[in-house]
C-alpha cells in the first residue's frame, strides 16, 4: 500500500470505530503505516495530560518495528480545562485541514462516538459561553437524568450512549440550550468525506478483553494513576466526572469501594455496559445516514487488518 495515491473524490479521511478492547488502536496503527498517514485520535480523555493509564493511551503502539506513526490530539490539555465536543471539532478541523493540505489522508480512530459523530456529519457548534445557573440546576441531577434531558433537547444525538461522563453531558445540554435560543453558526467547515471501517467482537470475546486489560491496568498501577491525579489538584468530583476507571477507582480510594476485587468486579461490570452503549451510538450514526464497514467479528488481529485494507484499495487510484 505504502506509495499508494489517494483518490479525494472518494474520500479524505478513514475513520476507524468499534467499542472499547477490541484493538481499534493497533489497526489504526497497521493502517496508518500501511498508507504512510497520520493518527487523529478521536478519544475524550485521552486528550489530557495524565490520563495515561486509565484512558489507555498506549503510546507504545503508536511504533512498530522501529516505525513511528505519527498521532494528533492526545496529551493537549490539562483537567483544569473542561474539554468540550466543540473544543474537539475545532482541533479536528484544524489537524485534518494541515494533513489534507500536504495530501496526507489522516486514520482517525476512537470511540467517543459524540467527537466521531461531530465531524462524520459536521455538528453545526457555536462557541457557548457558561451559564452558572443552569450548571447549579443540573448539578443535582443523575446522569441517567442529564441523559433524557439532552436526548430531549437533540433526540438525533441518541444520548442514550453517553460515555458515562457528567461534565460532558452537562456541557451539551448547555450547548443545546444556547443555540435554541440563539441558533446555529453558518461558520463554514472543511468538507470531511469519511470512509469508516467498524470493528467488533463476538460478545465473549469481547468480555474476556474488557477483563484481560483490566486486570493489567490495575496491575500497572492504575491506582496509583488516580491518587496521583488527586494529589496533584484533581478534586475527586472531577474525576469521578470523567468516568469508569477513574471513577471507580476514586470510590475505591475514598472507601466507598471495600475492597479490590469489588472494586475489579464493579468497573468490569460497568466498562461492559459502556461497550454495549457505544455499539448502541454506532448504530444510531447508521441510522443517520453513516456508511459503516464492519470488519468480521473475530479475534484475529491479521485477518481483521487484511480486510480493512482491502475495503481501503477499493478507494484508492494506483
Amino acid at each position: 500500500m505504502t506509495g499508494t495515491v489517494f483518490c479525494p473524490k472518494d474520500y479524505n479521511c478513514i475513520v476507524v470505530l468499534g467499542p472499547t478492547a477490541v484493538g481499534k488502536t493497533s489497526l489504526a496503527v497497521r493502517l496508518a503505516l500501511e498508507t504512510d498517514s497520520h493518527i487523529i485520535s478521536a478519544d475524550s480523555r485521552q486528550v489530557y495530560r495524565g490520563l495515561d493509564i486509565g484512558s489507555g493511551k498506549d503510546l507504545c503502539e503508536y511504533t512498530v518495528d522501529g516505525k513511528s506513526v505519527p498521532y494528533h490530539l492526545i496529551d493537549i490539555t490539562d483537567l483544569s480545562k473542561e474539554y468540550s465536543v466543540f473544543d474537539y471539532q475545532q482541533d479536528f478541523y484544524r489537524v485534518f485541514e494541515s494533513l489534507n493540505e500536504k495530501g496526507i489522508v489522516p486514520v482517525v480512530a476512537g470511540g467517543t462516538g459524540m467527537y466521531l459523530d461531530s465531524v462524520v456529519r459536521g455538528y453545526g457548534l457555536v462557541p457557548v459561553p457558561e451559564n452558572p445557573e443552569l450548571r447549579r440546576k443540573l448539578g443535582s441531577y443523575t446522569l441517567e437524568e442529564l441523559d433524557a434531558m439532552l436526548l430531549e433537547l437533540r433526540p438525533e444525538l441518541h444520548t442514550r450512549a453517553s460515555l458515562a461522563d457528567r461534565d460532558r453531558t452537562m456541557r451539551a445540554i448547555e450547548i443545546e440550550t444556547y443555540m435554541k435560543e440563539h441558533g446555529e453558526t453558518g461558520k463554514e467547515k472543511p468538507e470531511v468525506i469519511p470512509l469508516i471501517i467498524g470493528t467488533s467482537l463476538p460478545r465473549e470475546s469481547l468480555k474476556h478483553n474488557i477483563s484481560v486489560r483490566l486486570r493489567e491496568r490495575l496491575d500497572n498501577g492504575m491506582i496509583d494513576e488516580v491518587r496521583g491525579l488527586h494529589d496533584n489538584g484533581a478534586s475527586w468530583q472531577r474525576l469521578e466526572n470523567l468516568g469508569l476507571e477513574y471513577k471507580f477507582v476514586s470510590d475505591y480510594l475514598q472507601g466507598k469501594i471495600k475492597s479490590d476485587d469489588e472494586l475489579f468486579d464493579l468497573l468490569n461490570l460497568a466498562i461492559g455496559q459502556f461497550a454495549k452503549r457505544q455499539e448502541t451510538w454506532f448504530r444510531g450514526m447508521e441510522k443517520k445516514g453513516a456508511l459503516i464497514h464492519w470488519l468480521p467479528s473475530i479475534p484475529d488481529k491479521e485477518l481483521k487488518a487484511a480486510a480493512a485494507l482491502n475495503i481501503i484499495k477499493a478507494y484508492i487510484k494506483r
